[in-house]
């Protein structure tokens, strides 16, 4: 389908008066790449992009956003190109959509319908399909603002003094909020189901890797070359919707969970924000997080502060949970060689900081050692012997530490030089049930 999509912007001259009507008009962000946003979200639905614009705003119309000559401007590129569909990058509400659609004879869209069409697209599991049917839904409930040429389906009442029964708008209404229920319910179950996976990974405790970004940034692409899985990786927005877990081993031989999450943007809509919450709580979960960000985006300062407004509100803000964050400033290879090297040497000087470039490989493996430092703290080297009635805790051994060098004794015991961190010498000081001595003596 062949597609006009506008950004409206607010006049700087009238930000500040107008900041308290419609405070989602101001941004941060360039009005071009907004555009270029917009236009590739547009792109991800296979929408035919014929013309894009700019559109100020002096005094945003309570009726249809626009002013009339804007209106008929617009509806004559729709003309000129045989467009029938519009996509404006802006919350729109119903009546301004209604009033739209009638004025330009065509169908329109808002950023938020954009969005949904897009991860209603990519939704492949059961979860994230059921998310996105609930997101939809509570968008769609508030939009039943149509002319209906048959409103009244029944009289109620007795005799002629009845009023009208219930109406169209009434009855479809009503058929959502069942729907919406049911969708809840469901998504209840799932999100059970999630809880016990988690509570499982709890008894085997691998710690969790969760990657997160503004959409684009390079995520899958990342997470494929760490792990070797085949997720899906594309240079589109929203490549990938549907959370992935992988097992992988760090360099020192620990093994960890990664977890490729769906990607953030500005003004993500609310109701995505609640029905996706199932899946952005395996980010809570974690216990290392890496933002994932685009160094070749110029905006990227802007996604960066986007990503971390929404980091925020899932409750990872505050001082403890930024501890949990490593920055990741991929797509380094795209840079020109004087800006590569500036961003080389001004993460040289930054603690929390990793460049890395996915596609070549570049800085990937001194992201798995940071990754390895971050979660194994110091390593304590040792010499343990494990007594006959304690070779069981081989295997739990050879999954939390790096053995060195391996003897089995004659009287049946084993003795192991091993590398484990703090909080592993701990454990398996509770499992052997002594505690460990100094360093190159045995542990028996």
């Amino acid at each position: 389908m062949k597609a006009v999509v506008i950004v409206p912007v607010l006049k700087q001259a009238r930000a500040n008066k107008a900041a308290k009507a419609d405070a989602t008009l101001t941004t941060t962000r360039s009005s071009e790449s907004r555009l270029e946003e917009a236009k590739g979200l547009a792109h991800a639905i296979d929408l035919e992009v014929v013309h894009g614009a700019i559109v100020p705003i002096n005094d945003p119309r309570p009726g249809t956003l626009l002013g009339s000559g804007k209106i008929e401007e617009i509806g004559a590129l729709l003309d000129e190109f045989d467009a029938g569909l519009v996509i404006v990058d802006h919350p729109l509400t119903p009546v301004q959509q209604r009033n739209l659609e009638k004025e330009w004879n065509a169908k329109v869209i808002d950023r938020t319908g954009l969005i949904l069409e897009i991860f209603g697209r990519r939704a492949s599991t059961k979860e994230g399909t059921l998310q996105v049917d609930l997101a939809h839904l509570n968008y769609q409930k508030g939009r039943l603002v149509r002319s209906w040429t048959h409103l009244e389906r029944q009289r109620g009442g007795a005799g002629f003094m009845g009023g009208p029964g219930e109406t169209q708008i009434e009855a479809d209404r009503r058929q959502l909020q069942d729907r919406i229920i049911k969708l809840e319910r469901e998504l209840e179950q799932v999100v059970r189901t999630r809880q016990l996976h988690r509570a499982k990974r709890r008894k085997v405790p691998h710690p969790i890797v969760a990657l997160v970004g503004y959409t684009n940034a390079g995520k899958s692409t990342l997470f494929n070359r760490i792990t070797g899985a085949g997720v899906l990786a594309e240079d589109m927005l929203f490549a990938t919707l549907d959370p992935t877990l992988r097992r992988m081993k760090l360099p020192q031989g620990r093994t960890v969970i990664l977890s490729d999450t769906v990607g953030f943007i500005s003004d993500l809509p609310t109701h995505l924000v609640a029905a996706f919450r199932a899946t952005l709580e395996e980010v809570l979960e974690a216990d290392l997080i890496l933002h994932v960000r685009d160094m070749s985006d110029d905006d990227n300062a802007a996604q960066n502060s986007d990503v971390m407004r929404i980091l925020s509100d899932l409750g990872i803000g505050d001082a403890e949970g930024a501890d949990r964050i490593v920055e990741v400033w991929n797509k380094i290879d795209r840079l020109e060689p004087e800006a590569h090297d500036a961003t080389l040497q001004k993460v040289a000087s930054s603690k929390n900081i990793v460049a890395v470039s996915a596609i070549t490989g570049e800085g990937v493996d001194r992201l798995m050692e940071e990754i390895s430092g971050r979660l194994s703290g110091v390593m304590t080297e040792a010499t343990i012997t494990l007594p006959v009635d304690k070779l069981a805790l081989l295997p739990w051994l050879y999954s939390h530490a790096i053995v060195d060098a391996r003897e089995d004794n004659e009287d049946g015991t084993v003795s192991l030089d091993v590398r484990l961190s703090e909080v592993e010498a701990g454990e398996l000081e509770r499992r052997m049930g002594n505690g460990p001595k100094p360093q190159g003596e045995d542990w028996e």
